[in-house]
């Protein structure tokens, strides 16, 4: 039995460390109870191997083993 690999489209909004990225996931959801829109927001550390992202790349991120202590995904596409 295989497992899915989990991949996010986000946004790139820090590229100042060197080979790690902060991407920028963002979906609307339906409150449960009031039935009202709510935009939810989580950033994650991904890793960029060759530094070629820069900060506003929209990128597709797959997640891997844990590289450190809080990179647990690799930049896989860059769509910009």
């Amino acid at each position: 039995m295989k497992k899915k690999i989990k991949s996010i489209k986000g946004l790139i909004i820090s590229d100042k460390m060197n080979k790690t990225r902060i991407v920028l996931y963002s979906k609307k959801k339906k409150h449960k109870k009031y039935g009202k829109m709510i935009l939810i927001k989580k950033k994650y550390f991904a890793h960029d191997e060759n530094n070629i992202t820069k900060k506003g790349d929209i990128v597709k991120i797959l997640q891997v083993r844990p590289l450190s202590k809080n990179k647990f995904w690799i930049i896989k596409k860059k769509y910009n």
